[in-house]
């Protein structure tokens, strides 16, 4: 055998090995992207952000129960609440970009009121419209086919409240079809 055919020999096995700790790597990171090793009615608000991060919002209720909001994107496609009793153990985790959940916001919400069902959109997917005195809050998800679509909810620009939502497919992929999910 050649010096050459053991450098080859050797960096497949290398290269395997890189692998497979990449792979292992990338299920340690889907678990703490999606807080899916956390356990319900056992884990605190400090074990939460130890693995998910810091969250982009926060909620505290009346009696002492806590919402955090942990948006995913530009490239992710989803954002997950997590919440916590009043006891401070998690209750659970919801993904929360879903037509279902996107079928409760309805005209006259306020701002508020959606950023509790979904989350804050990508600051530059929000744009204002003057003529039409109307702001456009937009997420990337995935639809029920496994591709990427964008969610807009469209206020008003005076008031404050939803006027309409809409959702269209993300036509960026190759040739204008839509990136699929992968999940």
């Amino acid at each position: 055998m050649t010096s050459d055919a053991k450098g080859t020999k050797g960096t497949g096995g290398a290269r395997r090995l890189v692998g497979a700790v990449a792979f292992v790597l990338a299920l340690g990171g889907c678990a703490s992207y999606s807080g899916y090793s956390l356990k319900a009615g056992v884990a605190t608000e400090p074990e939460v952000v130890s693995t998910m991060g810091a969250p982009a919002m926060r909620w505290r209720e009346p009696d002492g129960s806590v919402q955090l909001a942990y948006p995913r994107g530009p490239a992710g496609t989803q954002t997950f609440m997590a919440y916590l009793g009043p006891d401070g153990k998690l209750l659970r985790i919801d993904k929360v970009l879903r037509p279902e959940v996107f079928a409760r916001i309805q005209p006259g919400m306020t701002q508020e009121q959606v950023l509790r069902l979904i989350g804050p959109p990508q600051p530059h997917w929000t744009q204002y419209f003057k003529a039409r005195d109307e702001l456009v809050w937009e997420w990337l998800f995935c639809d029920n086919w496994n591709q990427e679509a964008f969610f807009d909810v469209l206020f008003d620009g005076t008031s404050k409240l939803v006027r309409s939502t809409m959702q269209r497919q993300n036509l960026n992929g190759w040739d204008g079809v839509p990136p699929g999910c992968g999940q």
